[in-house]
């Protein structure tokens, strides 16, 4: 018996494995499949990145210095109007008039009051008027000054309203990082583009960057600036705008730009050895464009605009594609739907577009 019964159990176990390697019945490979399929329509399936939109060309004389030219550079906001016209029709002929003025006593000392001239000499030491009028003309020239002047100085530090675009500027030796805390939170780092490659970009140089920040058209800016090591300045000529970064501090600064166009400015603070070599590039573009542009960087549009993002996404598409559109109910609306008030969205790092952002058909 113990002979037979290893015998008995090879036989069984003969018997029995092509049972266990039978392939499963025809329906439960089916229901694997139908799982799988069901599981891949279920994933979230990658949106194709947002191209980035064509951004606006320098043009000679605008937003940049140009060569043998006195004066300051056309201003772009309203700022830099108001201070551009204070500059001009003021202080210019204030000082033109003062400078002649005194040019003019000068000479006619010079010539009626010298020894052959005038060699007695008088001995005048008092006059009333000519003391009121010595005293009271130069505090009327200050207080033509100081009225503007103030009103200027109050304006550029008027904190932005609840609809201002935020932009975070941080320096860094040498160059200069942004950062869109309301798009999501992406980041945009510029270094400057050597020679060779600003001429090739038609941009001057010492002033074009890798990546220049886009803002849109008539949008209040709320500019932070803050830095990483040492005290730097970020300054665009153009905007008439200036402000100190400084390490461990935030400083906030306003502006907003008319004008389409591209604008160049620099670091203004001494920062090391390469501080001439930090310059700022700004694009100023439409709404429609700068939506455009925050997709293909993987941001959000801060707004909730469905209409500007079917529009970038159009254009992505080169024209070809058609956007698609949420289902019309039975009264013929499109229904939308709001997020709370509370709701975060986390920043993109995939050149992603947003949920509320319609994708092109390919």
């Amino acid at each position: 018996m113990k002979l037979f019964a290893p015998l008995l159990i090879a036989l069984g176990l003969g018997l029995s494995a092509p049972v266990l390697a039978q392939p499963a019945p025809a329906p439960v490979v089916a229901e694997q499949q139908a799982a799988a399929a069901t599981a891949n329509a279920a994933a979230p399936v990658a949106t194709p990145a947002v191209a980035a939109p064509v951004l606006p060309k320098t043009e000679a004389g605008i937003g940049q210095p140009t060569p043998g030219a006195i004066g300051i550079q056309k201003q772009v906001t309203v700022n830099g109007e108001r201070a551009l016209w204070m500059h001009n029709a003021l202080l210019m002929p204030i000082i033109t008039v003062i400078s002649f003025f005194v040019l003019g006593l000068l000479f006619w000392v010079a010539i009626f009051h010298n020894r052959r001239s005038n060699p007695v000499a008088s001995k005048t030491s008092h006059h009333t008027g000519l003391e009121i009028a010595w005293t009271l003309i130069p505090v009327l020239i200050l207080v033509a000054i100081a009225i503007p002047s103030i009103s200027l100085l109050a304006a550029q530090y008027k904190p932005a309203g609840k609809d201002a675009l935020t932009i975070k500027a941080i320096g860094n030796q040498w160059y200069w990082s942004y950062e869109y805390p309301d798009n999501g939170g992406f980041e945009v780092v510029a270094n400057m583009l050597p020679d060779d490659k600003a001429k090739a970009a038609g941009k001057p140089r010492l002033l074009g960057t890798d990546n220049p920040i886009v803002i849109p058209i008539g949008t209040t800016i709320r500019l932070l600036t803050t830095a990483n090591d040492v005290i730097h300045s970020w300054a665009v000529p153009a905007f008439w705008t200036k402000m100190d970064a400084v390490p461990g501090r935030t400083n906030e600064t306003t502006f907003k730009v008319d004008r389409i166009g591209t604008y160049y400015g620099q670091c203004s603070e001494l920062c090391g050895a390469r501080h001439g070599f930090m310059p700022i590039e700004v694009s100023v573009v439409s709404k429609a464009d700068f939506d455009q542009w925050v997709l293909s960087k993987g941001g959000k549009i801060s707004n909730g605009s469905a209409a500007s993002a079917a529009k970038a996404a159009n254009a992505e598409a080169g024209g070809g594609g058609q956007a698609l559109q949420a289902p019309a109910t039975a009264s013929g609306t499109v229904p939308t739907a709001t997020a709370p008030d509370n709701a975060t969205v986390p920043a993109k790092t995939t050149g992603t577009a947003p949920a509320n952002a319609a994708t092109a058909n390919h």
